[in-house]
């Protein structure tokens, strides 16, 4: 039992020490703070839902290169990506809080990913001159690509 207890300890210290609260200098920058508890940013960028319609368009919009590496849903689409899961689905397999961390900074879940970090402008290498020091996604458009992958229900 006592081992038990000690886990439970680890897991609730490992817990309070994942949540994040991104630096006041990000906001200087155009960026909303936004926390990251875990594995997830619980709460939207803009403390308003996002567009479901708007995310559906951004992700066929080759600004977000979604669609370079996934596929999903989308039949109008021809050469859809194989390199990342299928979009199909993505609201059953992930919270909304789960897809936002995703799409602000996936290598915060994986260090090796090939997936833009899309809302973060710091640590970042090997970054286009026109990108320099600002986000590739608005915080709305986010929150409307968050809605739409939401709605991804198999």
């Amino acid at each position: 039992m006592p081992l038990a207890r000690s886990a439970m300890l680890i897991a609730a210290a490992m817990l309070v020490m994942s949540v994040l609260v991104v630096p006041s200098r990000a906001d200087e920058q155009g960026l909303r703070p936004y926390v990251v508890v875990g594995d997830a940013i619980p709460q939207s960028l803009t403390g308003m839902p996002g567009d479901a319609a708007r995310g559906r368009a951004l992700v066929l919009d080759r600004t977000s290169t979604c669609i370079l590496c996934h596929s999903g849903p989308l039949p109008e689409t021809q050469f859809q990506g194989d390199l990342a899961p299928s979009l199909t689905g993505a609201g059953s397999r992930w919270s909304e809080g789960q897809l936002r961390l995703r799409l602000v900074d996936a290598s915060r879940l994986n260090p090796a990913t090939i997936m833009p970090s899309y809302y973060r402008i710091e640590g970042l290498a090997r970054v286009g001159p026109a990108w320099r020091g600002k986000p590739i996604l608005s915080a709305e458009q986010i929150e409307d690509l968050v809605a739409y992958l939401a709605s991804l229900r198999e």
